[in-house]
């Protein structure tokens, strides 16, 4: 697997492109994206759990029946949710653009992101379209990430290139992600794009394993977004022995868009609002996966320990805490719990009691922006790992003004 630029113009066939239409009063911000794939490709999504959906998801599940798609567009500004006639404004949208494009309104995935219960003008979106389709481009990558951009302080986009039965393939995405996100699908909005030939049946199958221990273990406030969605675009062009059943591989393309998901999620839970310092939780020698899963994602919830980590103070206490109340089946008279960073590394738990650490030590190794939590289980051969981010007065500022 080799990381290279490009995002998600790196696959063969695809052009992207972000504007400024006038839905942001910003002028300086880009407030409207575009994917184009060049021909039909395999599509897949999933979606938020929360019963409260902006109309784009609904728009966009019923368009990815078919399995297919060709074009992703995403404003950023409003979400589009909680609004009257939203409905109709994803669907015109996709009318628009197909128009333009020339492709079947039923290709179309749209997608929103901003305040949620405002109403939404389809004039700048109509206005803009011309334009966003003019800039189409095989460098538009970066202005598509910047386009879908809220309170993120940084673009997130990776690409990788990869091998399928001696055929070069590429596999990018872009991502969006800040606050209100919580595992339970999708915790953001991802667009990802490969030039791999795959079936939309085994990239759904690929898509709903992946997300399972990647997306759905990122956590930055506890709070499930109206919005999420993660989209997948597999055009064919890599000319690939098509993958319609899980052989070999299926389980490199599965390796590749691990690689893509992985670095988004850790780019996702380091820019959290206000967050100075990535948390990441590996949990190992649990019971079972599920149970890990519990407490790797318990621990990077608990809002005391992420106010913890932003005053680099050990207070490992509230780690057991964490594990104790994630209804995990795991005996605590066995838990253990190192702190790592680039720092160093140091033990504060053993066997469910505190050993004698030095606290200066631990304060330097807190002092990080990238800390490491480890917890042992000793009960099973099961792991897993989840993402957050430290807790910190600017998350209060960002979200206490939020709409106004």
């Amino acid at each position: 697997m080799i990381k290279i630029n490009g995002g998600v113009c790196a696959a063969k066939g695809f052009t992207a492109s972000g504007i400024h239409c006038g839905i942001r009063k910003n002028k300086e911000k880009k407030d409207l994206s575009l994917i184009f794939s060049e021909v039909p490709a395999s599509a897949s999504a999933v979606y938020t759990t929360n019963l409260v959906k902006g109309a784009p998801l609904t728009v966009t599940k019923k368009h990815l029946e078919s399995g297919k798609a060709q074009a992703i567009i995403c404003n950023s500004g409003n979400a589009n949710t909680c609004n009257a006639n939203g409905y109709e404004i994803a669907e015109k949208t996709c009318e628009l653009l197909a128009k333009e494009l020339g492709i079947p309104q039923d290709d179309v995935i749209v997608a929103s992101t901003g305040v949620i219960g405002q109403k939404l003008d389809i004039t700048p979106i109509e206005k803009g379209i011309p334009s966003l389709v003019k800039s189409l481009s095989k460098d538009g990558g970066d202005d598509a990430s910047e386009g879908i951009m809220t309170t993120d302080t940084v673009k997130k986009e990776i690409a990788f290139e990869f091998e399928l039965s001696g055929k070069t393939c590429r596999i990018g995405g872009i991502a969006k992600g800040s606050g209100m996100i919580h595992p339970d699908m999708a915790t953001m909005l991802v667009f990802i794009t490969t030039d791999v030939s795959i079936s939309p049946e085994m990239l759904s199958k690929a898509l709903k394993t992946d997300v399972a221990s990647t997306f759905n273990m990122v956590s930055v406030d506890g709070d499930t977004s109206t919005n999420d969605m993660v989209t997948v675009l597999a055009n064919g062009m890599a000319e690939n022995e098509k993958i319609a059943e899980e052989n070999e591989d299926f389980a490199i393309f599965m390796k590749a868009l691990n690689s893509v998901t992985v670095y988004l999620c850790r780019a996702i839970a380091s820019d959290g609002e206000g967050a100075t310092k990535l948390l990441e939780c590996t949990v190992s020698g649990a019971k079972t996966l599920s149970d890990a899963k519990k407490i790797a994602k318990s621990v990077v919830c608990s809002s005391l320990l992420k106010a913890a980590m932003f005053g680099a103070d050990a207070n490992w206490g509230r780690i057991l805490c964490a594990v104790g109340y994630s209804k995990a089946d795991v005996d605590v008279t066995k838990i253990g719990v190192f702190l790592k960073s680039k720092a160093g590394q140091i033990e504060v738990c053993r066997n469910g009691s505190g050993v004698d650490f030095s606290e200066e030590e631990a304060k330097k190794i807190l002092s990080e922006k990238e800390i490491d939590i480890e917890v042992t289980c000793g009960d099973g051969e099961y792991s897993s790992v989840a993402w957050g981010c430290d807790l910190t007065y600017d998350y209060v500022k960002i979200n206490g003004d939020y709409r106004t």
